[in-house]
């Protein structure tokens, strides 16, 4: 009825886009519906009008979205000269009236195209200016790109792994490194990102990411690391390592929907601390993305193992990866970044440390008590000594003073933290009320201007829901956005003893000016996997080194 309706009016813009949508709405049933002969037909009836009605009026616009979305009705039908036909005259006249909307869906139509013809460094080359379009408007994108279930990444994420998945394969038909290596370094690039632009529209926040310090790579500091860069593509899941021979590329033959299958059940029989039932998925997990970088690993005098995990790899600890004999963390320190840059990366500086220590030992706001907080305060205090504040003296007043009046190097916050896929639902628990994110950045984020920033910030109790990405995203993300130079967390929360246990370990270690703080968490995870009331992995697994592992 619409379109008959539409088919009477004289032309104009308003008919044109009418029938752009009408077209579009018809092309979507035949998902849905049987008889998609004769949707495809009535689709292409309502473009071809609006082709007619946008050259009529001279409307330049719909113009371009017409000639684009019928080179996409080409392309369903896998007419693909005649799709791209449609699709650069598509991007003529969208880069005519500045039309960057509209621009990079037709660069990126022209991308697939040529791929599928074989005109691969074309498609490249489309696929490139796509992307460059897309960073132009990524800002206005965040905050109009649908409805607000669905976040920027989610709108965008197809694009940019499409381009990742061409360069890849592009890479494996070179045979000299120096022509592979740059294809994987811009493909490690464009995931980046991707990254950037999601923790900016996680945290809601467009200084995310942004430079406040010196940044350099992560990649080029320490010849005892190795950087593990996993990218999960629908049909496999690529590795690019960083190995002091230059970027090596692995390809694992399981795509996203094993592999997230796989990961959530390994999150879920891991916390249960009453069964070995983890253990199958920590085997077959440490199989996928370990064992294929053995012999190198070996070859190395690596001791340090920094992963910057991506989707539902964000959601568990790599410590717990076992080989059929061992954890990883018996071989290996591990750290995790939310992206490659490391904010002016560089030891902790061990001689006048000034610690804040803040924690609940009673249960307030429904939340549970938890007793043996006032042990592990006791343990830092004795350690580094420092101001402490428990129960009645944790309150957000007290903490936005100490935060502003002292120069700290190390805060520690022994409290309940929730991280959610809403940043608004994320909070820190206090005596008196809930710490938001942004009150966080607020108080903790004064360091980002100070010549010495926070160098540790810790949170001993905190969790993210089993299975939720985007809250996994957010804990990684509290060392960037807080201003620290990194961070100790819990992907959940534990036995508070154990976390007293391990935490003034954590702290002992520290104090040696000869080892990492990721070696420091390695040991102090060892003590409680030695320990045979703590062994089970649900105990010491959860605490992530996030950021700087120096």
């Amino acid at each position: 009825r619409a379109l008959d309706e539409t088919w009477k009016l004289d032309p104009s813009h308003d008919k044109a886009y009418g029938l752009i949508n009408i077209g579009l709405t018809y092309r979507n049933l035949r998902a849905h519906l049987l008889d998609q002969d004769k949707l495809f037909v009535l689709s292409s009836q309502a473009l071809n009008e609006a082709l007619i009605v946008s050259e009529t009026i001279g409307d330049l616009r719909s113009l371009s979205y017409t000639c684009g979305y019928l080179g996409t009705l080409s392309e369903d039908q896998k007419h693909y000269q005649e799709a791209l036909k449609f699709t650069r005259r598509a991007t003529l006249v969208a880069q005519q009236v500045n039309a960057p909307e509209s621009l990079y869906l037709w660069q990126w139509q022209t991308g697939r195209l040529l791929k599928v013809i074989g005109e691969t460094e074309e498609a490249i080359s489309a696929y490139r200016n796509c992307i460059h379009t897309l960073q132009s408007i990524r800002q206005e994108m965040s905050t109009c790109y649908g409805t607000p279930q669905i976040s920027y990444r989610e709108s965008v994420e197809p694009i940019y792994f499409g381009f990742v998945d061409l360069l890849l394969q592009h890479s494996a038909s070179m045979n000299k490194r120096e022509q592979v290596e740059p294809l994987l370094m811009e493909a490690r690039e464009a995931v980046e990102l991707l990254k950037v632009a999601e923790l900016r529209d996680y945290f809601q926040d467009e200084c995310m990411g942004a430079p406040q310090f010196r940044i350099t790579r992560l990649d080029t500091i320490s010849k005892r690391a190795v950087v593990i860069y996993p990218l999960v593509l629908s049909d496999r899941t690529e590795l690019l390592v960083s190995l002091p021979s230059g970027l090596k590329r692995f390809s694992i033959k399981i795509g996203a929907e094993v592999l997230t299958r796989e990961v959530r059940k390994f999150r879920e029989k891991l916390e249960k601390r009453t069964t070995w039932e983890y253990l199958p998925h920590a085997q077959k997990l440490y199989d996928w993305l370990i064992r294929p970088l053995e012999p190198d690993l070996t070859s190395m005098t690596t001791d340090t193992l920094v992963f910057v995990p991506d989707g539902p790899l964000r959601t568990i600890p790599m410590a717990a990866l076992h080989d059929g004999k061992q954890f990883l963390i018996n071989k290996y320190a591990i750290a995790i970044t939310p992206g490659l840059n490391l904010t002016d990366p560089r030891p902790v500086k061990r001689e006048n440390v000034k610690l804040l220590s803040a924690g609940l030992t009673d249960s307030v706001q429904g939340f549970p008590p938890l007793p043996n907080v006032a042990d592990e305060l006791q343990a830092i205090q004795g350690l580094y000594g420092g101001y402490s504040m428990m129960n009645r003296d944790f309150l957000i007043r007290n903490l936005e003073k100490e935060l502003r009046d002292k120069q700290l190097t190390i805060i520690h916050i022994a409290s309940h933290g929730h991280f959610e896929s809403d940043i608004r639902k994320s909070f820190l628990l206090t005596f008196d009320g809930k710490l938001t994110m942004d009150q966080l950045e607020q108080y903790v984020g004064l360091f980002k201007f100070r010549e010495d920033p926070l160098e540790l910030l810790t949170l001993s109790a905190c969790e993210t829901a089993v299975g939720d990405n985007r809250a996994a995203l957010g804990l990684a993300g509290i060392a960037i956005k807080s201003g620290a130079r990194s961070a100790l967390a819990t992907l959940w929360q534990i036995d508070d003893r154990a976390t007293s246990e391990l935490v003034a370990e954590f702290y002992r270690q520290l104090k040696d000016p000869a080892i990492s703080r990721a070696i420091a968490l390695k040991r102090a995870q060892l003590k409680l996997l030695n320990d045979r009331s703590y062994d089970h992995p649900s105990y010491w697994s959860p605490f992530i080194l996030i950021n700087n592992w120096l």
